[in-house]
């Protein structure tokens, strides 16, 4: 049968593809579970106690009020940390004491970067664009919104790779340094790797938590209790591997032993 032109490109087009793609991606591609859920297409049924932001590969999924500018809790010792290792006079005594803010969530040891660095905060957010974060008299009772922390996170992967946040969240603590179990939020979601959580002095009063994981960030803040921060990030991401809930590339057949380039391009059209 005489191939047609319009074929004839078809063909070369997906030859060419495939010559890019490395030979364990082709028996590799279609090799990735399904996750038990799907992602949502959006957090409408999430209750406006809670703000919920997941970035996801790039493409976010947030409630409403994900903007809106809630307390910082102990959220904010992320900024005041990125700001101290990296702007700081790179003292250990610096370093030390920002790895005990994000795994123990350790308050003096955040009043001690935020009295010497009262500017991190602000200027954090200006640097990373978070236009809903803002400091106060001091880093308790500063400002911060589950977009920003999103944001954050995301940012500190893509423009900060070598940075040791992710690694400190991923070392988190179970008990923090005043007590507080660290426990609750997007922790217990499927394929996280690591938590900074930050609750008010009567934690059942405020909560947040903001966990990282492979290609993903996630963050609630809840104006009320960890159960209620369970309770509602449960009900918007239970069940999702975020982890493999992302774009993979087209599932293509795998590439048998002797087969040729224009079999398998074949085999993809198949004709």
């Amino acid at each position: 049968m005489r191939r047609t032109f319009s074929g004839t490109r078809r063909l070369a087009a997906v030859a060419a593809l495939v010559a890019l793609l490395p030979l364990g991606a082709v028996a590799t591609a279609s090799a990735q579970p399904a996750s038990a859920r799907p992602l949502p297409a959006d957090f409408a049924g999430v209750p406006s106690r809670t703000a919920l932001v997941l970035d996801c590969a790039g493409t976010r999924i947030a409630t409403p009020n994900a903007a809106e500018s809630r307390p910082g809790l102990s959220e904010v010792k992320l900024f005041i940390v990125d700001y101290a290792i990296r702007r700081g006079d790179g003292s250990a005594g610096d370093r030390d004491l920002a790895a005990d803010m994000i795994t123990s969530s350790d308050d003096y040891a955040a009043s001690q970067l935020d009295r010497k660095y009262p500017s991190a905060i602000d200027s954090i957010a200006d640097e990373y664009g978070l236009t809903s974060t803002s400091r106060g008299s001091f880093w308790g009772d500063s400002y911060t919104s589950a977009a920003d922390l999103v944001t954050f996170l995301e940012g500190v992967k893509r423009l900060h790779p070598d940075s040791p946040i992710p690694g400190w969240m991923a070392a988190a603590t179970p008990v923090a340094s005043d007590g507080t179990d660290q426990n609750w939020g997007t922790s217990q979601l499927i394929g996280v790797q690591g938590t900074k959580w930050g609750w008010a002095d009567d934690i059942s009063t405020a909560v947040a938590s903001a966990s990282i994981g492979p290609g993903f960030s996630v963050a609630a803040i809840t104006l009320g209790g960890p159960s209620d921060q369970n309770e509602d990030v449960q009900a918007a991401l239970g069940g999702v591997d975020l982890a493999r809930s992302q774009p993979t590339a087209p599932a293509l057949p795998e590439w048998k032993p002797g087969e040729t380039l224009e079999q398998i391009v074949r085999s993809i059209l198949g004709s």
